[in-house]
């Protein structure tokens, strides 16, 4: 696929950002460059970003200030959301959709992927004597599947 692309000075941070992504799925091995798609690559490289970001903020409000687990989450958990949803409307899927409407059905895929992947699991595998930190990262893996394909068909769709 050619990408037409403008002078390194005109050129934006999401358009650069997105021609790494194009440029690095075509170089996967066999044939996955058929299967994994562009956005699928800036997904992760974002949420693997925000993901490290939750886990410091977590570390930070629990081993360091003390708070119970589920409010630790929590506040780790939208800090960490917030800053994906920009990033991802931005710099990966690039939607020029008006934002109200948006965030409202972010918000309540936020809340579903919340409730039963980390709230639901972290805690389930954190009460049967998981490290907090690798119970976090096991329900992450979830809802890393859940989040891509409701980002890329329901909140970003075209």
């Amino acid at each position: 696929m050619r990408v037409e692309s403008l002078p390194p000075s005109r050129e934006s941070r999401a358009d650069r950002f997105h021609r790494f992504c194009i440029a690095a799925v075509a170089r996967l091995p066999l044939r996955l460059n058929a299967i994994v798609a562009p956005t699928f690559l800036g997904f992760a490289v974002i949420n693997g970003f925000t993901f490290g970001v939750d886990l410091l903020l977590l570390s930070v409000l629990h081993a360091g200030l003390g708070l119970p687990i589920p409010v630790a989450v929590t506040v780790a958990y939208a800090c960490a959301f917030t800053l994906s949803y920009g990033l991802n409307r931005t710099m990966n899927f690039v939607s020029h959709a008006p934002v109200g409407p948006q965030f409202a059905v972010y918000v309540v895929v936020v809340l579903v992927n919340y409730l039963a992947f980390i709230l639901g699991v972290s805690s389930a595998l954190t009460a049967v004597g998981i490290d907090f930190r690798l119970a976090r990262i096991l329900a992450g893996c979830c809802e890393a599947a859940f989040m891509y394909s409701a980002l890329r068909w329901v909140v970003f769709r075209r």
